[in-house]
């Protein structure tokens, strides 16, 4: 059986970090900090926006690898790979918007998906399981 979902999900996933890394490295070389954060906000949300789905992107793929490869029905996870791949993006794009108050929007809506998403495919591999 193909993994099809899942490799198109780690294919996108892996561009995503790219990206993310190379601007954590632009920002390196403009804030001249090759290990740390500093106090620079650029660098930080570079770092974090890298580091979180570098954090996250895993366990969602062994979930979403292991249900395809047990048979789960692919549509739904076609609708869960592009919602936790939006729901990165989201994630991502809401770490560069400086603010002082609350989170921005895109990074909480960003979150709570992910959260979501994992915790649906968690049960939905135990549900299978029993």
């Amino acid at each position: 059986m193909h993994l099809t979902v899942t490799g198109f999900t780690a294919a996108a996933l892996a561009i995503l970090l790219v990206l993310l890394a190379l601007d954590t490295i632009r920002n390196r070389f403009r804030t001249r900090k090759p290990f740390g954060l500093g106090d620079d906000p650029g660098l930080t949300s570079a770092s974090r926006a890298h580091g979180n789905l570098a954090e996250n992107a895993p366990i969602t793929l062994i979930l979403m690898g292991l249900l395809e490869f047990g048979g789960a029905d692919r549509q739904i996870l076609i609708y869960l790979a592009v919602a936790f791949v939006s729901a990165r993006l989201l994630h991502a794009l809401g770490l560069y918007v400086q603010t002082k108050g609350p989170p921005p929007l895109p990074r909480a809506l960003g979150v709570i998906a992910t959260l979501a998403i994992q915790l649906g495919l968690a049960a939905w591999l135990i549900a299978r399981l029993l």
